[in-house]
């Protein structure tokens, strides 16, 4: 007999993997492999979606940064969580946006090599991101798309993010119809499910760039972004009002990544309602936490911005890992692991829920000095002080 385990290792599960099958399932392979390192951060986040976060019809936010959607990862995994019902809202770049519409269109982009001669591609007409080709008239032929499109009167006016990104998703869902296409794109998806598709920095993007392009021939089209704040802190203040969980899946880090985690302060720092964070925070990075950078900000740290309930840091989850690695796996876990959840259609509903917030804010907001409840440490100026 072996010596008697300790009461400190008696609390941990032994480390004794059966050997890999060669017809293994990859949620199996997950559950019985990844057991250490990231490979172990991976398991947990796994878990943390199917057992904490997709339970109790509770609200998921995702967040995307990266070039995702340009790797085929928006047809081959988000459209299918999205109309599994595991995704209730989105804060993109605009980035992943348009690249997506290159998919929805049914243009032809090639998997290449990140060692190839860009001067050499320039002189070919061919566009390069890392191992991802494609020929420079899909930029031309999409740009073209957005801009036709936002000609129509309903783009005439000041649109949030949710709401521009609604009827984009409409003209390319009828465009993908008309090529025989099916699930190819997740601003067709969103349309189609109801989901809305916030982005954080409209401007900065192709997409942007073309409606601003557009505004010198007197386009009145506008980003709301106002409206985007306001609406996105809605949906979580649905959530939390209501007894729901608001869980965040975080896919790289950047401006999305605020936007998503923001919701809370807006809630609580800005607004004065009483609340405490969101539940659950899954990160999926290859960002530092020590250069002080927005995308290695962990989830302790959002706990002190009020972005993260503290009595759920424990259930936590940041993975060092590549998304494009981490994203196939999540998704096919959850896949097998979670039956399909009702869509919750939270676009159809943005008025009702902006009203109620609203509503909300206007009880519990002030124009001067939010009270609150938390601990506030010695006034380190006197910024905001009235004046005898």
């Amino acid at each position: 007999m072996g010596k008697p385990i300790s009461k400190k290792l008696s609390a941990y599960p032994r480390l004794n993997p059966l050997a890999v099958g060669k017809d293994v399932f990859a949620a199996d392979l997950i559950d019985g492999a990844f057991l250490a390192y990231n490979g172990g951060r991976l398991r947990e986040a796994a878990r943390l979606l199917v057992e904490k976060m997709l339970p109790g019809d509770g609200f998921v936010g995702l967040s995307l940064t990266g070039a995702l959607t340009p790797a085929g990862l928006g047809k081959s995994c988000l459209v299918p969580l999205m109309k599994a019902g595991f995704v209730d809202w989105i804060v993109s770049t605009g980035a992943n946006v348009y690249h997506d519409l290159h998919y929805g269109l049914d243009m032809r982009l090639y998997q290449g090599s990140p060692f190839l001669d860009d001067v050499g591609l320039r002189r070919e007409g061919v566009i390069r991101i890392y191992d991802v080709l494609f020929d420079y008239n899909v930029l031309l032929d999409t740009d073209a798309f957005v801009r036709e499109i936002i000609r129509a009167p309903e783009f005439q006016r000041p649109l949030g993010t949710d709401e521009f990104h609604y009827l984009l998703g409409k003209y390319v869902h009828g465009r993908g119809g008309k090529l025989g296409l099916n699930d190819s794109s997740i601003v067709a998806t969103a349309y189609e499910c109801g989901i809305p598709i916030f982005t954080s920095s409209p401007g900065d993007s192709s997409i942007g760039m073309n409606v601003a392009a557009m505004a010198l021939r007197d386009s009145r089209l506008m980003f709301d972004v106002n409206r985007d704040v306001n609406q996105s802190a809605a949906i979580v203040y649905q959530a939390k009002s209501r007894g729901y969980k608001s869980s965040v899946f975080i896919l790289g880090g950047g401006s999305p990544k605020n936007f998503l985690l923001q919701t809370e302060p807006q809630i609580q720092e800005v607004m004065g309602i009483p609340e405490k964070g969101h539940d659950y925070f899954l990160q999926c990075t290859d960002a530092r936490p020590d250069t002080g950078g927005l995308s290695g900000a962990t989830p302790a740290e959002a706990v002190s911005w009020g972005k993260v309930d503290p009595d759920t840091l424990p259930d936590c989850v940041v993975c060092y890992t590549d998304s494009t690695i981490a994203l196939p796996l999540l998704t096919a876990y959850c896949l097998s692991r979670v039956r399909p959840r009702p869509l919750k259609r939270l676009y159809a509903r943005r008025e009702e829920l902006l009203s109620q917030l609203r509503t909300q804010y206007l009880k519990s907001g002030s124009v001067t000095k939010v009270h609150t409840s938390r601990k506030i440490a010695k006034r380190a100026s006197g910024v905001g002080l009235k004046r005898g």
